[in-house]
């Protein structure tokens, strides 16, 4: 069964973004299926779905993790289920 995680990115556009965030998913063994970016303005938005099943990371690890990178880019990052996502927002 996949361990699918929605991953959003979204501040004030900066260099080292994208590499902070998709290194630190490498080093989580954590692989990436898709991933948009935009960049409106001056704002960075991004959003990607990650594979976590090569990971031994729960979701709240990883958020945790994430929080700490966003914290020091000064972008707010929020990690949830695929499941999740799709419950909240079935019709």
């Amino acid at each position: 069964m996949e361990k699918r995680a929605l991953i959003t990115v979204v501040g004030i556009d900066r260099i080292g973004i994208i590499a902070s965030v998709t290194q630190t998913l490498a080093m989580n063994q954590v692989n990436i299926l898709d991933i948009r970016q935009t960049i409106v303005g001056e704002f960075f938005t991004m959003i990607l779905v990650a594979d976590l099943r090569p990971s031994d990371k729960s979701i709240q690890d990883l958020q945790m993790e994430l929080d700490q990178v966003g914290q020091s880019l000064g972008v707010k990052i929020t990690v949830q289920s695929e499941e999740l996502f799709r419950s909240m927002h079935r019709i």
